[in-house]
């Protein structure tokens, strides 16, 4: 999962990307990336997050109208700056890419690429399999007289060819700017529009609050398997082919997105409310009376406000939050999340000393950031935890950009929800039904449907079962695991441990 913008207009874009860059930085702190253009590409990229990779004295180089900026959170592929996005290549024209999500039959696309175009990726991101079949396919048109048919012909090809979920803007060199997503429509981007003296601005973001800073009125969303060219004389130009039905990702509404944002008409804040609400007939099912209700900050907060005022419980914000320290559940190692929670929360023991606590979080993925959790709160005096996910029983990996790629990493895909609530250390665990998400997120007004793949097992792309294994080889090579899984994906793990 990362964060993607691309913007053109009449002047200087940099100082825009940056402050979109800035209102995305929750959807990747690994390293960040801006490559402008004029008569040529100006490019700087780096570990680290928006503040720190972009200096003043980097900032005055990256002149041009038209740029495209990218926040990377690790999923395919090691941690470095030389993975960090955007990439470029000269030909045909001159591009640069930047992308959101995850290609799934990356060695087939590698394959082709080598076979019949000579092309050899140097690095271990995807983009550069997106970006070179796109390049590809560009270059055997006629480009002393390059068309916008050509140019979604192109994309056609690629979003043929290229499997996976994938949101992707493009600066073509001399031409203008290109933004597509894959026949899913599984990760989000958004088109935007700012008035100014000098003529219109547009841009892509992946989420619309970046738009609220910025003073730009949403326009769309790009669909599934959409493009849209915005060229040199700001005209755009539309590819709509919806081959296949939408398939959002629904882990942007509960944990992934920012509350401020619409997506597909959605307010994220308000749905996460809704998720709350809904699991209020859960708590009072099993019989439990809380005394207070409490979120994990700050994915959540909506949860558990909603989750308080169906049952009648005081809502209190009892974890304090380090706001300087980073999202746990996006740092690339388990020791380095384990490390992240420790010093970001903090609990107020006059609140919770004594009474029992039932507290929201948006998921539980591996289990020990949940179990820390409830250490937390019993080291400071609760007298019982209930502990309550948003989401349902993540029992399948995710292959489309969450990290969740290795199913024995997965908790709920080896045990029982009885033995994670031993695992966790709480008094109970309460789960969402996935049925109750499902109808949630159900297909209405043309907004289409969800992706709920890392829930159910069902992914939207079809038969993944030697994609898992390919994903899930590649991701333990990187963490230097000399005993790549062999062994079905569905193969249980040994059982959680103190470490």
């Amino acid at each position: 999962m990362c964060g993607i913008v691309g913007f053109h207009g009449p002047d200087n874009v940099v100082g825009d990307m940056i402050i979109g860059l800035t209102a995305l930085q929750h959807r990747g702190q690994d390293a960040a990336g801006i490559a402008t253009f004029d008569d040529s590409f100006h490019l700087c990229k780096g570990q680290g997050l928006v503040n720190d990779v972009f200096k003043p004295k980097h900032v005055k180089k990256l002149t041009g109208n038209l740029g495209i900026g990218h926040v990377r959170y690790t999923t395919q592929g090691a941690n470095d700056s030389d993975l960090a996005q955007p990439f470029t290549t000269s030909y045909p024209f001159g591009l640069a890419m930047v992308h959101n999500g995850n290609v799934i039959n990356f060695r087939d696309v590698a394959k082709r690429l080598h076979d019949k175009y000579h092309v050899l990726p140097k690095t271990t991101n995807d983009l550069e399999l997106i970006m070179y079949t796109f390049a590809s396919e560009l270059r055997v048109k006629d480009l002393d007289h390059l068309s916008v048919v050509d140019i979604f012909d192109a994309v056609e090809t690629t979003q043929e060819l290229v499997k996976g979920a994938y949101a992707t803007i493009t600066v073509i060199a001399g031409h203008g700017l290109l933004a597509f997503t894959d026949p899913l429509g599984i990760r989000p981007l958004a088109l935007g529009r700012r008035e100014t003296p000098n003529g219109p601005v547009y841009a892509f973001v992946s989420e619309s609050t970046c738009f609220d800073y910025l003073d730009f009125e949403f326009v769309e969303n790009v669909g599934p398997g959409q493009a849209i060219f915005i060229d040199n004389n700001y005209q755009v130009h539309y590819k709509n082919k919806y081959a296949l039905p939408k398939n959002f990702c629904a882990f942007e509404q509960i944990y992934f997105a920012r509350e401020d944002s619409v997506i597909h008409g959605r307010l994220v804040a308000r749905e996460r409310v809704r998720l709350g609400k809904i699991l209020a007939r859960k708590v009072v099912d099993a019989g439990l009376k809380p005394d207070m209700v409490i979120d994990v900050p700050s994915s959540g907060y909506f949860a558990a406000s909603g989750l308080a005022e169906a049952i009648g419980v005081p809502y209190r914000r009892a974890l304090v939050k380090n706001n300087h320290m980073g999202r746990s559940f996006i740092v690339p190692t388990q020791a380095g999340r384990e490390d992240v929670v420790k010093k970001k929360l903090n609990p107020i023991r006059e609140f919770v000393e004594g009474k029992k606590v039932a507290v929201v979080d948006d998921s539980i993925v591996r289990g020990t950031t949940s179990r820390r959790i409830v250490r937390l709160l019993r080291e400071a005096g609760a007298a019982e935890v209930y502990f309550i996910s948003s989401a349902p029983p993540i029992v399948s990996p995710c292959i489309y950009g969450i990290d969740m790629a290795m199913s024995t990493e997965l908790i709920a895909a080896n045990y029982t929800e009885d033995e994670i609530c031993r695992y966790i250390e709480a008094d109970k665990v309460i789960y969402q039904d996935l049925a109750d998400l499902e109808e949630l997120f159900a297909e209405e007004k043309g907004h289409g449907g969800s992706c709920f793949a890392c829930f159910s097992g069902k992914y939207p792309t079809g038969d993944v079962t030697h994609y898992l294994r390919h994903i899930q080889e590649e991701r333990a090579s990187h963490r230097g695991d000399k005993k790549k899984d062999k062994k079905s994906v569905s193969a249980k793990a040994p059982a959680p441990t103190e470490h």
